[in-house]
């Protein structure tokens, strides 16, 4: 049984994106720039700012943040967001998920330059994902944990000789962050894929009949190994913190580890390639800098 590690190939992309973030910046006389937004104090959201902005200083990136009360109004949070759109230091922008009640998530990622939305979750970025637009026709962003996903699925793929086109792809969840995106990348490569979530009737039957299974639905433990065809990649994307103070991903590791041939682990599978991705695309907006972008539509 294969276990993909994510924070190793993490580790390794980052030396990768030391080398093109200082190639950038010698391009554009200055370093690639993050704007990152953190609107509240959701403890969880806090330490995942502290620890995007420690990784993209060690990979050469300048982070400009903006913290926001939990209270701000939508206006104020528009206009950090206009502030980072028109800083021209700026190349990737951050909004950092869940936002307050009170606010609007879409009018917010909307709102967001697609050129620097380097989490992939602008419409136009969705948009340009679903249609499948090569990057050399028009520049567009994927989803930083779909994209890390695909990162470890690739590595599973090189390791055990495995096929994606014509297998059968399951994934538990239909998030723009991760669902609808991770679905619309498999289906690029060629699988057969179903978007299985809360309505699904017989879901483990849907599981038992996939060879990549990808769970995303934020349920601790929710797929047992019973549940998995023999054989079958795994990929867990949830992240749940159990009484007892463990983390654990949506699939029950100790059982399901047993079944499949490769599995990532919670913590340091997907967690770390999501981190990863976000830095790429902050430099690979920076290296676009001077390029012609028509096309983008800033809503």
């Amino acid at each position: 049984m294969l276990i993909l590690d994510g924070k190793a190939l993490a580790s390794k992309l980052k030396e990768q994106i030391l080398i093109d973030a200082q190639a950038v910046e010698k391009k554009i006389n200055r370093k690639p720039g993050l704007g990152v937004i953190l609107v509240g104090e959701n403890p969880a959201s806090k330490v995942y700012v502290a620890s995007k902005t420690k990784a993209a200083l060690a990979c050469g990136i300048e982070v400009f943040d903006r913290f926001l009360n939990a209270e701000s109004t939508q206006e104020e949070l528009q206009l950090a967001i206009s502030d980072f759109n028109n800083n021209p230091l700026v190349d990737g922008i951050l909004l950092q998920l869940p936002l307050p009640k009170h606010l609007n998530e879409l009018t917010a990622l909307s709102s967001i330059d697609p050129g620097k939305d380097a989490d992939g979750l602008h419409p136009v970025n969705q948009g340009m994902l679903l249609r499948g637009a090569p990057s050399f026709v028009l520049p567009y962003f994927v989803p930083c944990t779909p994209a890390g996903s695909m990162a470890l699925l690739n590595e599973a793929v090189e390791k055990l000789n495995f096929q994606i086109a014509g297998k059968k792809a399951l994934v538990l969840g239909r998030s723009i962050l991760v669902g609808k995106p991770l679905a619309l990348l498999l289906l690029e490569k060629g699988a057969t894929v179903t978007i299985a979530h809360s309505k699904t009737k017989n879901i483990e039957e849907e599981c038992r009949a996939a060879d990549i299974l990808v769970a995303a639905i934020g349920q601790p433990e929710f797929v047992k190994g019973n549940w998995v065809k023999p054989g079958a990649i795994v990929i867990d994307v949830g992240i749940n913190r159990l009484i007892d103070k463990r983390l654990v991903g949506d699939v029950d590791y100790m059982e399901v580890s047993k079944v499949a041939s490769a599995i990532t682990p919670v913590p340091g599978g997907v967690g770390p390639m999501t981190i990863t991705m976000l830095l790429k695309n902050t430099v690979l907006s920076a290296s676009r800098k001077g390029l012609n972008t028509v096309g983008w539509v800033n809503t």
